[in-house]
């Protein structure tokens, strides 16, 4: 199995994760967040979508223009306000599919170029970047994990553990 292969299965695995968990947040409460200042139950699932479709055009089309926006302006402006889980899941599975069609369609030999922004001072690999998108996701799985253990009481985890 190469490079490529295994982020996609990766991916894959990941994804499925992510939807038992985002799954388990009640649509009534897509706003509900532990603190001021922290992300929303529903702003943790369009931060996700959102950041891997900016992080995958950095990747695969050394295209920064979600950076450039988010950056300056803060994650909260360019979130925007959420109102639909189904929405919100249904725009999480689209760009799933988008980044795994392109990442399978992009020449192997080229995941080890490098993307360069000496502005944001970052300078990566394709396919650290790529592999990054799923640590990224995990790390917001467990956020909402959380959030929804002290909400409901309940736990959310995709393990059956």
């Amino acid at each position: 199995m190469d490079l490529k292969q295994f982020f996609l299965n990766q991916k894959r695995a990941t994804h499925a994760a992510n939807l038992k968990v985002f799954g388990a947040i009640p649509a009534d409460r897509l706003d509900w967040r532990p603190a001021e200042g922290m992300l929303s139950l529903g702003e943790i699932v369009r931060h996700v979508w959102m950041s891997e479709e900016g992080l995958r055009r950095v990747a695969l089309e050394d295209r920064w223009d979600y950076y450039e926006k988010r950056v300056p302006l803060g994650l909260f402006a360019v979130l925007g306000q959420v109102t639909s889980l189904s929405e919100e899941l249904a725009r999480l599975e689209e760009v799933h599919q988008e980044t795994l069609s392109q990442a399978a369609a992009f020449p192997l030999e080229r995941w080890q170029e490098e993307r360069q922004n000496n502005h944001f001072n970052i300078r990566r690999k394709v396919a650290v970047m790529l592999f990054g998108m799923n640590e990224h996701h995990v790390h917001h799985r467990a956020q909402a994990g959380v959030y929804l253990h002290v909400l409901t009481g309940q736990r959310a985890s995709p393990y059956a553990l």
